[in-house]
């Protein structure tokens, strides 16, 4: 899924972006129109949903490749109402949240590389070594004082969720 969003997401993010001037409510009009636009480009019968083929030929069309199976469960998922078609407000769904479940999975990659100790958790030791690593050596006195900064609960060691908050 997170391909598929990726291939697609590039009209939608520079479409998006000039948006920005004006108020939250014109933005979200415009934001709004132009994935309007989108859809109904990607809506190549005309019956106001996207098929699977649909889908997988703008894929193509954009120079990507994706397969019959990656669309089929792209829109298995985003299918709200089980037809197997995707209607305006669940392909409205599928580019809002693919684009946080691709934040979170980056994160997620993130966060394994910085805990190294299997614990599921950051600690000082780990950030010490991990930052070593990347040129920028701390004491794990530093380091201590870095997670204390992000350590909502207090236990010493930073979770995954303390982590996804701390890098927004």
């Amino acid at each position: 899924m997170g391909r598929l969003r990726r291939k697609l997401s590039s009209r939608k993010s520079s479409e998006k972006q000039r948006s920005l001037s004006g108020s939250d409510l014109e933005m979200m009009s415009k934001f709004c129109s132009e994935l309007q636009r989108v859809f109904d480009y990607l809506d190549v019968d005309g019956d106001g949903k996207i098929s699977p083929a649909e889908l997988q030929g703008c894929v193509t069309t954009v120079g990507g490749n994706v397969s019959v199976d990656e669309v089929k469960e792209t829109v298995k998922l985003c299918d709200l109402n089980g037809d197997g078609l995707l209607d305006f407000e669940e392909f409205q769904k599928l580019m809002e949240t693919g684009g946080e479940k691709e934040k979170n999975d980056t994160l997620k990659e993130a966060f394994a590389m910085y805990e190294m100790e299997g614990t599921g958790c950051i600690t000082p030791t780990s950030l010490k070594r991990m930052l070593s690593r990347l040129g920028n050596s701390k004491s794990v006195q530093d380091c201590i004082a870095m997670i204390q900064k992000f350590d909502l609960n207090g236990d010493g060691v930073l979770s995954f969720e303390e982590f996804r908050i701390m890098m927004r």
